[in-house]
């Protein structure tokens, strides 16, 4: 039989980005200062298991973690390549070790916040609280904010198109002097695409040493062997065949229009990806969980009910379009990046992206982009 423990006003369930800054947000904030709050996740969060890169025009919130910052960043297309300076912004990279290490001891020295290495098995919720089981024990919140995905909600449902970001990175040291350490190339089409969108990410931290990622933009996964065949391939045209490999990453992350807060209640938030904190057409999350968060807690400080929380923005709608275009016309991914890499400011590219940029900006990115298919795309044509 499990023990019950009860009495928090607020249950995080995942210590991913969302859930951690989450936590962070609420015990750094004055206004919380009565509230009890614990964060649960199946591991100690001890592992350097990921990378978040974002661009800004101000780090400083985050220059402790930052392990690299480029002032450069290369697009390659077939048709067209250019290695761009970022004038005002930064393209920065966070080792999730890193990022664990910081936030978690900052929640450590809270006496708000409890934090318990259990795997979450259901909820329950009722009209006074949610009721969450766990391999251990049970425990009862006034308010549950969960991160947790579960894969069915996207499979069972036909209305809005799923590709996945799916991608293998090596962090690669070479025997000779390959990269440029200055320049992150954000995206390089001018590989084999096979029918898909297919591109190289590459971030080199010196001249020897370099994170190398083969991403797609497409509906269905490859055998790892594929995946790693393709870095294989890179790293013999870039002239280094003799390397150690570091370390490794893989990841799969959902790009959809999906409205993911349908599923919220009173009592139960979806953050992170499975609340649509991660962009859609992109698939990049750090800003977008920064500003969701920052939302979510001024949020909290005036509604009680979970289930008024709202994201309604235009970029949702971008993102239904641009996912459609690439959901029927796979094969178009490098075209469509790079006429709007070409086309456009990167700064405005970025302003984008992020979902800060002007109306007037928008428009003229996606009237640089191909008409045909986008105008299709708004009509529901095939």
């Amino acid at each position: 039989m499990q023990n019950t423990s009860t009495d928090y006003d607020y249950l995080i369930l995942g210590a991913g980005l969302s859930g951690l800054m989450l936590a962070q947000a609420l015990v750094s904030d004055p206004y919380f200062k009565d509230k009890r709050t614990l964060l649960l996740d199946k591991s100690e969060k001890n592992t350097n298991d990921r990378t978040w890169c974002f661009w800004s025009e101000n780090t400083r919130d985050w220059d402790a973690v930052i392990s690299k910052k480029w002032e450069r960043i290369a697009f390659k297309g077939e048709n067209f390549s250019a290695e761009t300076p970022l004038e005002s912004y930064s393209y920065n990279k966070i080792e999730g070790i890193d990022f664990y290490e910081s936030v978690c001891r900052k929640l450590r020295a809270s006496n708000q916040l409890t934090f318990k290495t259990e795997a979450f098995l259901n909820l329950t919720e009722t009209a006074e609280y949610v009721e969450v089981t766990t391999s251990a024990t049970t425990y009862t919140a006034g308010k549950v904010f969960s991160s947790i995905l579960p894969p069915e909600r996207l499979k069972n449902q036909t209305k809005y198109p799923v590709l996945q970001q799916h991608f293998i990175g090596w962090e690669v040291r070479t025997q000779e002097p390959v990269f440029d350490p200055e320049v992150a190339t954000f995206m390089d089409f001018t590989i084999p695409q096979r029918g898909n969108t297919r591109f190289m990410y590459l971030l080199p931290t010196a001249p020897n040493k370099a994170l190398v990622e083969y991403t797609l933009f497409s509906e269905h996964l490859l055998p790892d062997e594929e995946y790693e065949a393709a870095i294989e391939d890179y790293m013999e045209a870039l002239g280094a065949s003799q390397y150690e490999l570091v370390s490794t990453e893989k990841g799969s992350i959902p790009m959809t229009a999906y409205p993911f807060e349908k599923h919220n209640t009173r009592r139960l938030l979806h953050i992170g990806t499975a609340g649509g904190w991660t962009r859609g057409s992109t698939g990049y999350t750090f800003t977008y969980t920064l500003k969701r968060t920052a939302e979510l807690v001024a949020f909290l400080k005036k509604e009680t009910n979970l289930n008024t929380f709202k994201i309604a923005d235009r970029y949702r709608w971008y993102d239904k379009l641009l996912l459609d275009v690439l959901y029927r016309k796979n094969e178009l991914g490098a075209s469509l990046f790079t006429q709007m890499f070409q086309k456009n400011e990167i700064s405005k590219i970025f302003r984008f992206l992020d979902g800060t940029s002007s109306l007037k900006d928008d428009l003229q990115i996606i009237w640089s982009l191909p008409k045909k298919e986008f105008i299709k795309s708004f009509f529901g044509l095939n």
